[in-house]
Formats: structure tokens, sequence, C-alpha cells
């Protein structure tokens, strides 16, 4: 049989997805952006070697006509919990904000407030909530 399941919740340890023995992933279902959408992923590595993130951050916003308000919007991290994390009251609070770096702000601080990072050797909890921030707003702009 065929079932379909929603981005958020494939990953659900790390490593494990919710596909089951003999399982595997056939398609993937990307609808097209609506009009006045933009979207960013950064990611903070701290060389070039090293290509696993110490934090990611996605970021995808879309405009009223007068491309002035945020009518829709979703953030989602990475690195910084056990799963990939979507992170959906900081969405919610960009709806009808106008864009700027007060309504990325108030996001990013609910991103982080969200973000359960852990110390390890490519960075400290501390620092990786801090990225969460400072990667939430620079993504919403460019998104």
């Amino acid at each position: 049989g065929r079932r379909r399941v929603p981005a958020e919740e494939f990953c659900v340890a790390p490593g494990k997805t919710v596909l089951g023995k003999g399982e595997f992933l056939v398609s993937l279902h990307l609808p097209s952006p609506p009009p006045r959408f933009g979207g960013a992923y950064l990611r903070f590595i701290p060389r070039n070697e090293m290509d696993i993130a110490i934090v990611g951050v996605g970021a995808a916003v879309q405009l009223d006509e007068s491309r002035r308000r945020i009518v829709a919007a979703r953030v989602a991290l990475g690195a910084v919990a056990p799963t990939p994390l979507f992170v959906p009251e900081a969405g919610e609070a960009l709806i009808g904000a106008e864009v700027g770096e007060e309504a990325f702000a108030q996001a990013a601080a609910i991103a982080q407030a969200a973000a359960r990072p852990i110390t390890d050797m490519r960075g400290t909890a501390e620092f990786r909530r801090h990225l969460v921030g400072v990667l939430t707003r620079r993504a919403l702009a460019k998104a």
C-alpha cells in the first residue's frame, strides 16, 4: 500500500524515520509556491571541510499584495534537537506583521526558546541557541 506522511512527521528520532520494515520513500509531493512567496535555508558550519551544520534554519514567507505584510510563514530548525524541529509558533507570530527586523526578531526569539540544543565538540548549547536567533532573522530577511 501507499501512504502520505507530512514532512514534519517523517523524522522521529536521530537517524530514524516513520518508515517501517520493507517500506521506502517513493516520492515527495511539493506544491507549487503561492504568489509573493520566498524561502531560504541557512546553516552555520565552522569550516568548509566539515559539512555537518552546527545549526540550520529554514524559513518561508508569503507576503500580501503590497509586499509589506506577512500573510503566511514557517520556520524550521536543524541540529538543535534530536530531529528537525518545525516551530509553528514562530511562523504564527509573523502573520499580519509588517516585514522588517522587529517582526523577524520576535520570531527568532520564539525559535530560540523552542530549540533544544546540546553541547558537544562542535559547539555549546548556548552558542547554538544564539546561532538559532541570528540565522532565523537572516533566513526570514532573505526569504
